[in-house]
């Protein structure tokens, strides 16, 4: 797993509690530092929709579908939705995003935490 890899994750919801969070199995970019990703049980990602009526939202960045980053479809990073996801929640790698998106995915991080 690195900074970068798309994974199929499992992100949880509670029943019956009201919310907009992401939940369910999808794809998420990890957006942890590689250097850190070692000794920590716990991952930043950003989950990853094909809702693309998300797109009204501030922080979202929109992907197309490639054979490097293994997407079937046209999605939305939902930058706005990082999380910490524990790693048993993260399962297989399906691709990775190139260096030109991960720059805009910094780029709307650093907006978002205002940094």
């Amino acid at each position: 797993m690195q900074r970068g890899d798309i994974h199929l994750v499992n992100l949880p919801t509670q029943q019956n509690v009201p919310g907009h969070e992401q939940f369910g199995t999808r794809p998420a970019l990890i957006v942890q530092s590689n250097r850190d990703l070692p000794y920590v049980n716990v991952v930043m990602i950003v989950p990853i929709t094909g809702q693309l009526t998300a797109d009204r939202f501030p922080h979202t960045i929109p992907i197309q579908p490639t054979q490097e980053n293994g997407l079937s479809r046209e999605s939305l990073l939902l930058v706005f939705q990082l999380r910490a996801l524990d790693r048993k929640r993260i399962s297989r790698k399906i691709g990775q995003i190139e260096p030109g998106l991960m720059a805009k995915v910094d780029t709307e991080l650093r907006l978002l935490l205002d940094l």
